[in-house]
């Protein structure tokens, strides 16, 4: 994988494809490349680089031009950062090219049997097989070709391909890595997200698991891989291009930390019932009568999103007196899970295309369970598996490390907890009491966000730990857990969360003046409990950053946050710690959007 761009019309094609990857470069890579024809040459002409796509464009000669293209930037799976193990590929006549999202499990085995039959391969990618096996198949069309030759892949694909024969078209497939086509005026688009498409049109068509498609210059048709014709309706994306713009800010993360007020009132608007103290949330599908039948409640994510889910099950069994867990969707998938009719099933994805929450998806569906997704993305692979869900409005989210998706997510399943809870037994009261705080939080989130001169401080004093720990308990140890994934993520200082009440289980041996603790300590019923956790790291010459609704004696420096609801807590207690790690990055020297080895959609296992 991870970023695919694509165009066919009239224009000169190179720069338009430059600027596509430009757009991609937020989900994370370590090479890129680009290849372009035209109807009068006939010809590819290929250039390709190892690094940012600034060094890809240095490469570009002046002359390199053309009107259909296809471009990718690669995150590494099989084979080093290299110029040859960069996309595009070709095969060695120079006729084919393909750019792959995914991974080709079968690769080796196809390898073997090409370099038997002569097949000399440039790089150490799977990708490369299925050029050779596009070149060498003999059919009369290009969608022949690539439809054959999938058809002996098994893995993961999002692909894009051109055929020097056939150079009025470009062919595109996917199998759980998305593809979305961008309908313009005499010209047509390709690419794995809207982000690369904006810019140029708002029509698009996102293709399915198992979906083909051929674009030209003024048409585009979609298909099955088994050759059936299949209908495709554009639809409007609705986020604008300037959504994708740093507005200001010196990086993305900042701006989508200082953009969380906005998006946590963004994800309320018009859901909130005062008349019966509860929220509207059309896209469940799920009635009343089916709602009081879950017995349990299972919710699905990776990382950050299972950060999410662990706060959202939380407020679920606290608002709605359903018992509810929260697991990674990369271990549950292979465990073999008892899929229980009484259960309902949350997947949790800020892009809906995460590939391991997709395959948890389609197999609890395939085994008859009820699913609901909480994304950000509309139109999304998991938005359109899923039986219903609910949208969380964050706006797109450009920096690899979540924040914004993050704190919209755990509202989001706030929301869902109250609706869920006055069907039951939640009562008037209390719905209006997570009403009114769910109102204060955009005017709280502001009131943290005021205070970062403060926090930037703080990051400069705790930068020059090797190590850091993170400790809260029940509502504040998913806090922990997502703020030490954000350090770890952007500073690559090492860090640990543990639950407080552990700390004399095992983590406390590692407490000295050289290991820094950040306590997660809200006015709660258990206050005196975490209190009892900073005398324990105290005693033993820890160093305590507290983050706290008041002062805290045993703390070396506390950082305060607006008292809301003890439900909506964990909510607030997160944003300070995202400043924390940003300005612990930024004074590290980091490259804060785009973390060593990430990538933003985690499209491949």
């Amino acid at each position: 994988m991870c970023g695919i761009v694509g165009y066919i019309g009239k224009r000169d094609v190179a720069p338009l494809l430059l600027e596509g990857l430009q757009r991609l470069e937020y989900r994370g890579y370590d090479s890129a490349g680009v290849v372009v024809s035209s109807p009068k040459s006939g010809g590819l002409k290929m250039v390709k680089a190892k690094g940012r796509v600034r060094d890809l464009e240095a490469r570009v000669p002046k002359r390199f031009t053309g009107t259909t293209g296809i471009a990718h930037t690669r995150w590494a799976t099989h084979g080093a950062p290299s110029d040859e193990n960069a996309h595009p590929h070709m095969d060695a006549d120079g006729k084919v090219a393909i750019v792959h999202n995914g991974i080709i499990d079968n690769a080796s085995d196809l390898r073997a049997k090409l370099t038997a039959e002569g097949v000399e391969f440039l790089s150490e990618t799977d990708t490369e097989v299925l050029t050779h096996l596009i070149a060498r198949n003999d059919a009369d069309t290009l969608e022949e070709k690539v439809r054959q030759s999938l058809k002996q892949i098994e893995g993961t694909y999002g692909v894009a391909v051109m055929h020097a024969d056939f150079n009025d078209r470009i062919v595109v497939a996917r199998n759980g890595s998305p593809v979305v086509l961008g309908i313009g005026e005499k010209e047509m688009f390709v690419a794995s997200d809207v982000a690369a498409l904006v810019s140029h049109t708002r029509q698009v068509v996102t293709l399915d698991d198992g979906e083909m498609a051929t674009i030209k210059a003024d048409d585009f048709r979609t298909y099955t891989t088994s050759g059936t014709r299949t209908t495709a309706e554009p639809t409007t994306v609705e986020w604008e291009a300037e959504s994708y713009d740093m507005g200001g800010h010196d990086t993305y993360m900042h701006k989508e930390i200082s953009e969380q007020p906005d998006a946590v009132d963004r994800v309320l608007r018009g859901r909130i019932d005062d008349r019966f103290s509860t929220v509207h949330l059309g896209g469940l599908n799920l009635d009343a009568r089916e709602a009081r039948t879950i017995r349990r409640i299972k919710i699905l994510g990776c990382g950050t999103s299972y950060h999410a889910g662990l706060i959202g099950a939380g407020l679920i069994e606290s608002l709605a007196r359903i018992p509810a867990d929260a697991e990674p969707a990369s271990e549950f998938r292979y465990r073999n899970p008892v899929v229980d009719p009484d259960t309902l099933y949350i997947a949790v994805s800020q892009s809906g295309e995460t590939y391991d929450v997709l395959a948890a998806v389609q197999e609890l569906k395939r085994k008859g369970a009820r699913v609901l997704g909480v994304v950000n993305v509309v139109g999304s692979a998991i938005a359109r598996e899923a039986d219903g869900g609910v949208y969380v409005h964050a706006g797109p989210e450009v920096c690899v490390v979540s924040t914004k998706c993050f704190t919209n997510t755990v509202v989001a399943f706030a929301l869902l907890a109250l609706h869920l809870g006055r069907i039951r037994d939640l009562s008037v009261s209390d719905g209006k009491r997570i009403i009114e705080g769910l109102r204060k939080l955009p005017e709280q989130i502001s009131e943290i966000l005021e205070t970062e001169g403060d926090i930037k401080k703080l990051a400069e004093q705790y930068a020059e730990a090797k190590s850091m720990m993170f400790i809260g308990r029940v509502r504040g140890y998913p806090v922990a857990l997502e703020a030490s994934l954000k350090l770890k993520e952007i500073s690559y200082i090492h860090a640990e969360a543990y639950p407080a009440s552990e700390l004399k289980h095992g983590p406390l041996a590692l407490i000295e003046p050289a290991l820094p603790t950040v306590a997660i300590v809200p006015d709660d019923d258990l206050l005196e409990k975490n209190r009892a956790a900073l005398e324990e790291i105290k005693a033993r010459s820890g160093r305590i950053l507290a983050v706290a609704h008041q002062e805290q004696e045993k703390a070396d420096h506390t950082v305060l946050v607006p008292k809301n609801e003890p439900e909506l807590d964990p909510i607030l207690m997160g944003i300070p710690l995202q400043l924390l790690a940003y300005h612990t990055a930024l004074s590290l020297g980091r490259d804060i959007d785009k973390p060593r080895n990430l990538a933003k959609s985690v499209t491949v296992e």
